[in-house]
């Protein structure tokens, strides 16, 4: 009996790496490839996941989503090696009772006046580049323990544009399954996705990706932008060597 051997994996924890590791598998192809894949006009696809054709933004969401994607690993390799297994986070249960009135109208008296809304912000939310904070991989590491899973992995799709579309079905089930048993929130990732897209459609009013309709999701239409869909072997649609030179909406307009 070899008293060396590594302990087994615990089942949830080893189906979590598995993800992680296909995440960070596409975000280092992606963040190595970006600049020829923005030469074509089917990077509208990808860009418009992001909110931004500005690869400065890009690439500066794609090595963070990285290194949460790393930091996630190492706490996740660090629990195993404890023994422990990741447990399912705690079912939420909403009290549905109802709001006690304010106290104005408990006295009979008329309610105060309701307080201005605040006017919608229309700023880009790419306005605050200079800023774009990457913490450490040792920062992000101390905040993956304290937060849950789940939470984490909806960053990590958030910081390398993972949407369901761009997904293998059965990679997807596995990510919305983590995301739901882990304490995140599929809505919080819906939402900022239709946020980007507005953006981008925003950008493009001013600069348009000619020739492609980049909210065309078909099947099809994502494995000819992208070349595969994550969860397969990343490829690139195109050789370096025969890309274009880099195409106006892949860079911030003025």
């Amino acid at each position: 009996m070899n008293c060396d051997a590594p302990a087994p994996i615990p089942e949830r924890t080893a189906a979590l790496l598995r993800i992680v590791r296909v995440l960070l598998g596409y975000g280092r192809h992606l963040a190595a490839t970006v600049r020829h894949r923005a030469a074509a006009p089917s990077f509208a696809s990808v860009a418009a996941c992001f909110g931004t054709a500005n690869l400065s933004v890009i690439l500066a969401h794609l090595h963070r989503g990285i290194l949460r994607a790393l930091a996630l690993q190492h706490v996740l390799l660090a629990r195993a090696a404890s023994g422990h297994d990741i447990p399912l986070a705690a079912a939420r249960i909403r009290a549905r009772t109802a709001r006690p009135a304010p106290a104005d109208q408990a006295a009979g008296q008329p309610p105060a006046a309701p307080k201005p809304a605040r006017p919608p912000n229309r700023s880009s939310p790419w306005d605050d580049l200079p800023d774009f904070h990457t913490p450490t991989l040792a920062q992000l590491e101390a905040q993956v323990r304290r937060r849950p899973v789940g939470r984490t992995i909806v960053d990590i799709c958030l910081d390398l544009a993972v949407v369901p579309g761009f997904c293998t079905g059965p990679l997807w089930n596995e990510l919305f399954d983590a995301v739901r048993c882990y304490g995140g929130s599929i809505d919080a990732l819906m939402r900022e996705r239709c946020k980007r897209e507005d953006a981008f459609s925003h950008e493009q009013d001013s600069h348009p990706a000619p020739g492609w309709n980049w909210s065309d999701l078909r099947r099809e239409i994502v494995r000819q932008a992208l070349g595969f869909f994550i969860g397969e072997q990343p490829v690139i649609p195109f050789t370096p060597s025969a890309a274009p030179a880099p195409a106006a909406a892949a860079t911030r307009p003025p």
